[in-house]
């Protein structure tokens, strides 16, 4: 079965889970080819694991109308002279363009999956009804949409954005195809990931891993670390993107201990640094990067948004706050800092809670199903 994976940048959480459901699929039964604008070190991953990888320069984050119709009609092209069976599209972009694209070649099937939506309680009242009213058509030649996270899936149904039928919700992948390889937080993993980073190996160290754009809300980063008020706390965050630099002038000038570690390819082997994971974000799917943190045994305090509480059960298995209140988030932190055995127990009980939910043999079942047509619901 030939498909045909469409994502706007291959980057992020977004483009890791794209790459590691393509690599978990059965060469034998499944021919996969990743169809990008962009990306990071996963183009390098990709090709390593002996994937086709083709970068179409249109294809860009921006709404922009001109080069949106150049991207249409290129993807068009190469979908129509491919002959693919099956169409899957991730993110805002390159889901509009790509479903279109395939259904107007006659893509025989075509599937979506929600990391997130486009839409969210930030934006402007006639902006975000756009949004939605754009994914509900395009829901309707959606054949599966597979929703990261149970709340994405919820406000999937919620939204009336695909058929509920045709919903199915799927989880991150955090591990290797025999087990968890991602490190445990042992002192000599703790030990080696602060040298890595250059952070003292005796000061508390608060992290986050993720995108420096709005979504993230690093700038609530910033503003917790201060509320925080303590000497012997260092932030520490893990990522790359449009507001490097605004948050590089926004740390130098606050006098809490901030290091902007830049994109990273060793995340997992670093998160045994932190001594408490923090998440900002104003919007989400389901963050890889938090469940990461549990694999590691790390106490998590993240914001209350989408996805987030199927993996923070607050009090049980970390802290949840409201997005956009800094001043919450360093109350939380604050509390897995001054508790540690309240933070261990959490963290323990996270680890466990997780199972073999996020693995990639229940991801590769997940797209087998989808791109099969079958499974929950039966055929779509």
């Amino acid at each position: 079965m030939r498909v045909v994976t469409l994502i706007t940048r291959l980057e992020g959480g977004a483009g890791l889970l794209t790459l590691r459901g393509a690599k978990a699929l059965d060469p034998g039964e499944f021919r996969v080819t990743i169809v990008t604008g962009s990306g990071n070190y996963l183009l390098d991953q990709a090709a390593a694991a002996g994937l086709e990888v083709i970068i179409e320069p249109a294809l860009r984050t921006p709404i922009d109308p001109p080069n949106d119709l150049r991207a249409l009609r290129a993807l068009g092209t190469l979908l129509k002279r491919r002959s693919f069976d099956v169409a899957h599209t991730h993110t805002s972009k390159a889901g509009v363009l790509g479903r279109v694209a395939a259904r107007r070649v006659g893509v025989p099937r075509i599937v979506h999956t929600y990391h997130g939506f486009p839409f969210h309680e930030f934006q402007s009242r006639g902006r975000r009804a756009a949004y939605i009213a754009a994914e509900r058509r395009l829901g309707r030649i959606t054949d599966v949409a597979l929703c990261v996270g149970t709340g994405v899936a919820v406000e999937a149904v919620r939204r009336r954005l695909v058929a509920p039928e045709r919903i199915r919700t799927i989880g991150v992948a955090v591990d290797g195809p025999e087990g968890p390889d991602l490190p445990a937080h042992s002192p000599e993993a703790r030990d080696r990931a602060r040298r890595a980073l250059g952070v003292p190996a005796e000061a508390t160290v608060v992290g986050a891993v993720g995108r420096l754009a709005y979504q993230k809300a690093p700038e609530d980063f910033v503003a917790m670390l201060q509320l925080l008020g303590r000497a012997d706390v260092v932030g520490v965050w893990v990522g790359g993107g449009e507001l490097a630099d605004q948050i590089d002038r926004l740390a130098r000038a606050q006098p809490a201990r901030i290091v902007l570690a830049g994109e990273r390819r060793d995340v997992p082997e670093i998160l045994p640094a932190f001594d408490v994971f923090a998440l900002p974000s104003r919007y989400e799917g389901l963050p890889t990067a938090v469940v990461e943190a549990m694999v590691c045994g790390i106490p998590v305090a993240a914001t209350a948004v989408n996805a987030t509480s199927d993996v923070v059960v607050p009090g049980e298995t970390g802290l949840l706050v409201p997005p956009q209140r800094p001043d919450l988030m360093a109350e939380a932190v604050r509390y897995l800092i001054d508790r540690p055995a309240a933070a261990a127990r959490m963290a323990v009980t996270a680890r466990a809670r997780l199972g073999d939910r996020f693995g990639t043999r229940a991801l590769r079942d997940s797209l087998a199903a989808a791109y099969l047509g079958c499974g929950a619901g039966g055929p779509a």
